[in-house]
């Protein structure tokens, strides 16, 4: 199975999440703090080569009625320019939500207030490509049922 990033990018902070080698799991990765865009391009770029990342999974937050808002424009505009650099295919995925169900998950645990603000994008970026390796477990489960019959 291939190595999946999933990537919470945000104005100050890009929450970074890996795939294990099954597709089983995401788990977190890093916090990238944004000092400029061509110093997190580099940084994820980096990442991917060590990694031996495969594909890339971002977070698009869409709005309420699934159409794309400015933040999600300015995203999309990154990943492209991420695309370009690293030459990976770039798999978009709803993350509507995932920051607040993010700090309520943190909020389960005992770390101070800022150390949960620290990985909260991580968090962020895990359930987005926990979200996406669960619709390819889902695909693959519908070819299965569908070459039974």
């Amino acid at each position: 199975m291939p190595i999946i990033l999933g990537l919470d990018i945000g104005a100050a902070r890009t929450g970074v999440a890996i795939s294990d080698e099954l597709g089983i799991a995401a788990h977190p990765l890093c916090t990238i703090r944004r000092k400029s865009r061509k110093a997190v391009l580099a940084e994820l770029q980096e990442l991917t080569a060590v990694h031996k990342v495969d594909r890339i999974v971002v977070g698009l937050p869409l709005r309420l009625n699934g159409e794309m808002g400015i933040e999600a424009q300015k995203i999309k505009k990154f990943a492209e320019k991420l695309k370009q650099l690293v030459n990976l295919p770039i798999v978009f995925c709803d993350e509507s939500f995932t920051t607040v169900e993010a700090t309520q998950i943190l909020r389960g645990t005992k770390k101070r207030r800022k150390k949960r603000k620290q990985v909260i994008d991580q968090v962020a970026a895990v359930l987005i490509l926990d979200a996406y390796l669960e619709e390819l477990r889902n695909s693959c489960r519908r070819r299965q049922a569908d070459e039974y019959e």
